[in-house]
C-alpha cells in the first residue's frame, strides 16, 4: 500500500549557541516521495538543524515544521518520524534484537516487526551479538532499522553511508530508493556530495549555516553538454550553428556543444565534412561545483556543532527527541 510522505517546511531557522550562531536564517522544503540530500561542510550547521527539526536542540528564531507541526506537536512522534542521527546511541551490553524490541514496546509494534526489520536491514545473523561488538556497518544498519520501527512517513539520517563498504553503499542506495518509491520522505545528511549524488533527488547545500543553493541534481548539473573533438574546430562550430546548436573552444581545444543528442552532432560534421576524434557527453563534475560553492566556508564550530544533543528537561508526553 502507498504510503503518504510527510513534508519538511523550514523557515528563517536560526540557532545561536551565546556569540557563535550555528545556523543562520535557514528555509528550505523537503518533498514527500523524494530524497533530499542535505549538504555542506563539516561544520555547516547540518546536525544542528536536524536536531532543531526533531526537538533535540531549541531555535533560537524561525520554524521546522512536518506537515505543518513542530516535532514536539506530533502524536505518537515514532509513527510519522523515523531518525539516526548517529550510529552509537545504543546500550553496548544489549543485543542489536533487544535494542530494538524496547523500541518497538514503546509504540505497542509486536516482535515480529522487529524481526521484519532485522531481516529487511540485513543484519539477522547478528541479531543476537552484543551491539557493542558491532562494526560501524553494522551499526548504521541496526540505526536505520531503529529509525524504521514505527513505520515512518518521513525518514531522518545523519551521514548514514559512514562505514559502510562498497556493496553496502549500494545497498543502501536501493533501500532508500524503494522507501521513497512507497511515497515515504527522505532526508539525508552528508558533507560529501559524491558519496549521494546517485542517490538524492534534491539538494539542499549550506554553509556556515546559510542556505547556498537549493533544487533538483539536475538544476545541480545544469544544460546538458557534449564534448567534440576535431582538427577543424572552425568548421564543426559554424556548422553545429547551422543547427541551432551553440558551441565554444574550451582551453584545451575540445569543443563544447549546447545539447545532448550526439546523433544530431555526428549528422551536422558529416554533411559538412568535418573529421570526428572524440564525442560523449560532458557530465557535469558536481563534486567540483559543490566544492566551488562551499570553498572558504568550513569553520571552526569549537564545542557548538559536535556536543552530543542535549535532552529538554521541559519535554513532556514521551515528546523529548526523535528515537537516536
Amino acid at each position: 500500500m502507498p504510503t503518504t510522505g510527510a513534508r519538511v517546511e523550514v523557515r528563517n531557522l536560526t540557532k545561536r549557541f551565546g556569540g557563535f550562531t550555528a545556523v543562520d536564517d535557514l528555509s528550505f522544503n523537503v518533498e514527500p516521495g523524494r530524497i533530499t540530500g542535505f549538504l555542506g561542510p563539516n561544520g555547516a550547521g547540518k546536525t544542528t538543524s536536524l536536531r532543531m527539526l526533531l526537538g533535540l536542540v531549541r531555535q533560537s528564531a524561525g520554524t521546522a515544521t512536518i506537515d505543518g507541526q513542530t516535532y514536539r506537536e506530533l502524536d505518537r512522534p515514532l509513527t510519522v518520524v523515523g531518525s539516526a542521527l548517529e550510529a552509537t546511541n545504543f546500550h553496548p551490553g544489549r543485543s542489536g534484537r533487544d535494542h530494538l524490541r524496547v523500541l518497538a514496546a514503546t509504540i505497542g509494534a509486536p516482535d515480529s516487526r522487529v524481526d521484519e526489520l532485522l531481516e529487511l536491514t540485513g543484519i539477522p545473523a547478528a541479531a543476537r551479538k552484543n551491539a557493542g561488538g558491532y562494526s560501524m556497518g553494522m551499526r548504521q544498519r541496526l540505526g536505520l532499522a531503529a529509525a524504521l520501527i514505527g513505520d515512518p512517513r518521513l525518514l531522518v539520517l545523519d551521514e548514514p553511508a559512514n562505514g559502510l563498504d562498497p556493496e553496502g553503499i549500494r545497498w543502501l542506495r536501493g533501500f532508500l530508493r524503494h522507501l521513497a518509491d512507497e511515497g515515504r520522505t527522505v532526508l539525508i545528511s552528508s558533507h560529501m556530495l559524491q558519496e549521494v549524488e546517485q542517490t538524492v533527488d534534491d539538494v539542499v547545500i549550506i554553509a556556515n549555516g546559510k542556505l547556498i543553493k537549493e533544487g533538483t541534481v539536475g538544476d545541480l548539473r545544469g544544460a546538458a553538454t557534449s564534448i567534440v573533438r576535431t582538427t577543424d574546430t572552425e568548421s564543426l562550430i559554424g556548422a553545429l550553428r547551422v543547427a541551432d546548436v551553440e558551441a565554444v573552444v574550451r582551453e584545451d581545444g575540445g569543443v563544447v556543444a549546447q545539447t545532448e543528442d550526439l546523433r544530431l552532432i555526428g549528422d551536422v560534421a558529416l554533411r559538412a565534412g568535418v573529421p570526428i576524434h572524440e564525442l560523449r557527453p560532458l557530465a557535469a563534475d558536481l563534486e567540483q561545483l559543490f566544492f566551488s560553492l562551499t570553498e572558504g566556508t568550513n569553520r571552526n564550530l569549537g564545542d557548538a556543532e559536535n556536543q552530543p544533543a542535549p535532552v529538554m528537561t521541559d519535554a513532556v508526553d514521551g515528546h523529548e527527541g526523535a528515537n537516536l
